[in-house]
């Protein structure tokens, strides 16, 4: 929503909000290891309130690293923190992988020249992806990055299932947004917000449970809270989900919200995800994928071969996922859902009046210093230019 951190100086509106600055204030150490996306790398100290940046302490590596073994040792040194807490004092540590990220020349998933790494012939890419070689190959890949990053993440529960704390410790596996292909991450259909979160910890997160009721990322912070016994700050909008795992409630939201405005470049959007239906505006003219937004890879140049640069997206979308789960047939010019149409638009509106949304005042300015690519480019790894407000016209 902000823009990326490290493209200028982007800032959340209040650090002091940051669960990182919130446990610390009532006595919790804190400690990050590996990725953050809320500041520049050199901001974390300033602002994250964190008491150890994990992956800045000696021993610093003598040599260069595989990203392989860089996201161990973001591994190992969570473990290490772990080991080495002390049972009588709480501690909030983030643990960050970009094992499944693509590197920004769009080599395939950090893995340099060893590409292929999966078998293509076991690896169908997802429903909304065309099922060619190519993309299958891209795929078959990502799977091995996946596997590597359970191996991090592995290290990291072992770890705490040796140490005195396992039983009381709450942990949470989630990602910011869909995976890097086409169709997936910066969008906002379920490719874009339909993200893992698996949590393990007391209270009733045990036990191999599903849960299939709609939850955001903004239920994180009051489960928290709830967890340790905090009141939630009045910031905060999302909902404690320990009642849900618990099986006292079947649902926290009759509805979930959305929205992009800056990645690459600048495309501001908003959803309301229901149960059965899925609306998303996309401001500004009708045009095709901003393709800045979209990490280089070749499922993408498999995709523009495929003549995806002239596509046409609409600026409203309706779907009904009832008939409709891959969200590709747009009902939003249908007559016969005129009424659900009418509805879903209402409450999103609500929503951005609730959220004082810069849209409904005619537009977005960037923050000061702020870089972005041009919505009509090609590539995130083109020159970057001064952003500029975005308006509606």
């Amino acid at each position: 929503m902000i823009g990326l951190a490290h493209r200028g100086p982007c800032r959340l509106r209040d650090y002091s909000w940051h669960l990182s600055n919130f446990l610390k204030k009532h006595g919790y150490q804190t400690a990050l290891s590996g990725v953050q996306h809320e500041v520049g790398n050199n901001d974390i100290r300033r602002y994250l309130g964190y008491d150890r940046c994990l992956e800045h302490e000696p021993p610093v590596p003598d040599r260069p690293m595989s990203v392989l073994d860089w996201n161990m040792s973001f591994a190992e040194r969570a473990a290490a923190y772990i080991s080495e807490a002390d049972p009588a004092r709480p501690f909030f540590l983030s643990c960050g992988f970009g094992l499944t990220h693509r590197t920004g020349s769009g080599i395939q998933w950090h893995n340099g020249d060893e590409s292929p790494l999966g078998e293509p012939r076991w690896s169908r890419p997802p429903p909304c992806l065309p099922d060619t070689p190519e993309i299958r190959r891209d795929f078959a890949d990502f799977s091995v990055a996946v596997s590597r990053l359970d191996a991090c993440i592995g290290r990291v529960l072992e770890a705490l299932d040796r140490s005195e704390v396992a039983d009381n410790t709450l942990v949470i596996v989630t990602t910011d947004h869909g995976i890097a292909f086409p169709h997936m991450k910066c969008n906002l259909t379920d490719w874009g917000i339909g993200v893992m979160l698996m949590m393990r910890g007391p209270k009733g997160f045990s036990g191999g449970k599903v849960i299939d009721a709609l939850v955001s990322h903004i239920d994180i912070f009051p489960t928290v809270c709830g967890m340790v016994g905090l009141p939630v700050p009045k910031w905060v909008s999302g909902s404690d989900l320990t009642p849900l795992v618990n099986g006292r409630t079947t649902s926290v939201h009759d509805a979930i919200f959305a929205e992009v405005n800056w990645h690459a470049a600048v495309e501001p959007m908003r959803v309301i995800r229901t149960g059965r239906w899925a609306y998303i505006r996309r401001y500004g003219p009708e045009r095709g994928p901003v393709l800045p937004n979209c990490d280089d890879s070749p499922s993408k140049e498999e995709m523009l071969r495929q003549g995806w640069a002239q596509s046409v997206i609409p600026a409203e979308r309706l779907f009904d996922l009832a008939f409709d789960p891959c969200q590709t047939a747009n009902i939003a010019g249908s007559p016969a859902h005129s009424a659900v149409l009418a509805d879903m638009r209402n409450r999103l509106e609500r929503w951005m009046k609730d959220t004082d949304d810069p849209l409904l005042a005619g537009g977005i300015d960037p923050w000061p210093g702020m870089v972005v690519n041009p919505p009509d480019g090609s590539s995130p790894q083109e020159p970057c230019v001064p952003a500029e407000r975005f308006a509606i016209g």
